[in-house]
């Protein structure tokens, strides 16, 4: 065996429901969970490295299903603080029209260790901007991911609309639709693993309906289906989005992308703010995905999700934290916390539960990853795992009372140790992977600099 955790609290899933575990063991073998079971059972198993996680909350390593990593570069920037999303978007294209390949892998970089320190093991990232006459290319997000050993999904976005043709991007930002297949296609067949437990997949990502035209959002569902890989796209997120669709098409949204073939198991949407009941049950019947980003959505005033109604609906709805320049932060776990609240000052204190925002996190963003070896600890699963001190001044009282309610509705600033694949890179609350403070000051030197060039 590989490694072995003994003494866990462990807070997992059992029959769809989480429950928590005392005084557990998790053995794991090549990057799988082989086996969870009391420690005292598993005194004479077989071990390589052992940890005493007796001071510990373990967890499944928690499922980011929407992110724009290279987006921590416009973190907070004062012009669009108080900015809806066409006029934050307007404003932040002549930023991020400069973007060049260094430049994002820096960017991914800092994104990606703060969701790490959180507890989360697995990003999906949309990365859809593509400026004319920049070295930008996926590439720079999967050397980003690996070298801080997070599992991910790279969306590879696009846009082809741009604002000479009635979008909402300036034409510098936008690529030819030949340009954007070709790389797509490219991007597949160098780096989609579609094997169980892949570190890396590709997903194919048009940004939205108001930057891309039906032609390519239909040929690019027809590569993703030749490839079986998954689709992704903003969706329903504000009513200047839906004015737009209605205007534009002739229908809202959902019903556009139904029209479009983008609707089924291998679509997940980011947002879905505003839909309407046939909306629902579209994206329901059709076993789509939600990504749910409540914290961008406060920020940007885009409205309140009806998380409730689409569970009810049997939806699969995943949690994302959304690009740093919508959040200003990345931490999944005060994301779950986050969905909680927003429900209930929506609907009451009915309207979300705590197991039920803990699951979205965890079986809920495997679900609409289509990663069902991801999300639980199982024997099968992966070994993806997120490590909580007890003793942590966040958790204190609380930790006695519920282990579960303790890390949703609680604080807790980091996890002390992430498993990924077997691999610890989170240590002791930190980064093990590499320099966190050298990177941190190269990047704010970046930042400061206008990112023009990280080189």
């Amino acid at each position: 065996m590989d490694l072995r955790i003994d003494h866990a609290t462990i807070v997992c899933h059992r029959l769809g429901k989480p429950v928590v575990l005392a005084d557990h063991s998790i053995r794991i073998d090549g990057g799988f969970i082989v086996d969870v079971a009391p420690t005292a059972s598993m005194a004479c198993a077989d071990a390589g490295k052992i940890i005493d996680a007796r001071n510990h909350l373990v967890i499944p390593g928690l499922i980011n299903t929407h992110h724009h990593l290279y987006q921590s570069l416009t973190r907070c920037m004062k012009s669009v603080q108080d900015a809806p999303l066409f006029g934050w978007l307007t404003a932040l294209y002549q930023k991020w029209k400069h973007l060049d390949y260094e430049t994002v892998k820096l960017a991914s970089q800092i994104s990606i260790a703060e969701l790490l320190l959180s507890g989360c093991t697995t990003t999906s990232d949309h990365f859809y901007i593509f400026p004319k006459s920049s070295d930008v290319r996926v590439e720079a997000v999967l050397e980003a991911a690996e070298s801080l050993g997070i599992r991910i999904h790279a969306c590879r976005g696009s846009m082809s609309v741009g604002r000479s043709r009635g979008g909402l991007p300036p034409d510098e930002c936008v690529q030819d639709e030949k340009t954007i297949l070709d790389d797509c296609r490219r991007a597949l067949q160098s780096f989609h693993d579609p094997k169980p437990g892949a570190m890396r997949r590709i997903d194919l990502a048009p940004c939205s309906p108001f930057s891309v035209s039906a032609e390519l959002s239909r040929d690019t569902a027809a590569l993703a289906r030749e490839y079986a890989a998954l689709l992704h796209t903003h969706a329903a997120e504000t009513l200047d989005e839906e004015r737009y669709c209605v205007e534009k098409f002739g229908m809202r949204p959902i019903e556009w992308l139904d029209q479009l073939g983008w609707l089924g198991p291998d679509v997940y949407l980011a947002h879905c703010v505003h839909l309407s009941d046939d909306d629902i049950q579209r994206i329901a019947a059709t076993r789509t995905g939600v990504a749910h980003c409540p914290c961008s959505n406060m920020r940007l005033g885009s409205g309140i999700p009806q998380v409730r109604r689409l569970l009810r609906a049997g939806a699969r709805v995943g949690l994302g934290v959304d690009g740093s320049s919508s959040n200003d932060g990345g931490h999944l776990l005060a994301e779950a916390r986050q969905a909680l609240l927003l429900a209930r000052a929506a609907e009451g204190p009915s309207a979300m539960t705590v197991a039920e925002a803990f699951t979205l996190p965890t079986l809920g963003s495997a679900a609409v990853l289509n990663r069902p070896e991801l999300g639980n600890i199982a024997p099968g699963c992966c070994a993806d795992l997120a490590l909580y001190r007890r003793d942590d001044i966040a958790l204190a009282g609380a930790v006695e009372q519920d282990p579960l309610g303790a890390l949703v509705l609680c604080r807790v600033a980091r996890a002390d140790r992430v498993i990924v694949h077997g691999r610890t890179v989170v240590k002791n609350g930190q980064i093990a992977t590499l320099e966190l403070p050298t990177l941190i000051e190269r990047f704010n030197r970046v930042v400061a600099d206008g990112f023009t060039s990280a080189k």
